[in-house]
């Protein structure tokens, strides 16, 4: 019973901290999408953006895409930490160093949650970088149907930007748990349960923002692939790489940073909050169990 009180927790913890920031999330994508100042709908700004979407969308604006998210971070959460273990204790067996080894152990359980997560961010992105009003918007369900009844479920349909979900995530989860596990170790522990807490979020609020700095041209890539294309019928940016480069070439080398305000707004606490939620389960886990 105990367990089963802890997991419903978790998944309300998990339903709240979506609730919250999704409508970051939403303005991430929106600065992403974007193509410089010559785009007609063209943010001045993040306030800008987020009076813009108020004014023209509502409330409900800023929560467009979120049943994806909800859907599938139950299971993405799962996948993280139950692969980031396996990988921990397989690498166990290796010549590489305890550091190295939870980096690699992190770029591995990124790699197979973006596997996990791809099809629900394709919806998402799709319905986040629609400007109609809510209440004439499609469906996430209906969203997924056109979007296999046109493209199907492969590299051009329900799992495109694969390439760039990979990236972002296997770059991401090599630097957050790399960095929160070695440099916690560096640290030495507080005996003050308060200042203990204190420096635990503190690692995982920088580990979660160094991520996310560094990961961002990958979660650039990723949105322009899965939203939609400057000319409807035609396919500009096909893959990762070649959509830094298409990016970087027209734009600059700041637009592959587009959204990186809100995306720190959003993964430097949350991120944070993750780690420390796993620690203090875990460690319950190994006392109980």
């Amino acid at each position: 019973c105990v367990c089963d009180d802890c997991a419903v927790k978790k998944k309300c913890h998990c339903l709240v901290e979506i609730c919250l920031m999704h409508p970051l999330d939403v303005v991430k994508t929106r600065f992403q999408i974007q193509r410089g100042k010559a785009d007609p709908n063209n943010y001045k700004g993040l306030g800008d953006c987020f009076r813009t979407i108020f004014r023209a969308e509502g409330v409900y604006g800023f929560y467009k895409g979120i049943l994806p998210p909800i859907l599938a971070e139950t299971p993405k959460r799962a996948v993280k930490f139950f692969t980031f273990e396996q990988y921990k204790k397989l690498l166990s067996f290796t010549l590489l160093s305890p550091g190295m080894a939870l980096s690699v152990a992190g770029l591995g359980s990124g790699l197979t949650e973006a596997l996990v997560v791809n099809p629900f961010e394709v919806v998402k992105v799709s319905l986040q970088a629609n400007r109609d009003s809510f209440k004439v918007q499609p469906s996430s369900f209906a969203q997924a149907r056109t979007i296999i009844n046109t493209d199907g479920f492969g590299l051009r349909g329900l799992n495109k930007g694969l390439t760039s979900t990979l990236g972002r995530h296997g770059v991401f989860n090599m630097i957050y748990f790399g960095f929160y596990f070695n440099v916690k170790d560096a640290i030495p522990a507080s005996q003050d349960p308060r200042l203990e807490f204190m420096r635990k979020f503190a690692i995982g609020l920088v580990s979660g923002t160094v991520s996310s700095c560094v990961n961002i041209p990958f979660d650039v890539a990723k949105s322009r692939i899965q939203g939609p294309q400057p000319v409807p019928g035609e396919i500009k940016y096909r893959s990762c790489f070649q959509t830094m480069a298409l990016v970087y070439r027209e734009e600059g080398y700041l637009a592959l940073y587009k959204g990186l305000i809100p995306k720190i707004m959003r993964l430097g606490p949350g991120g944070a909050v993750m780690l420390l939620v796993y620690e203090y389960v875990s460690d319950w886990l190994q006392k109980n169990w």
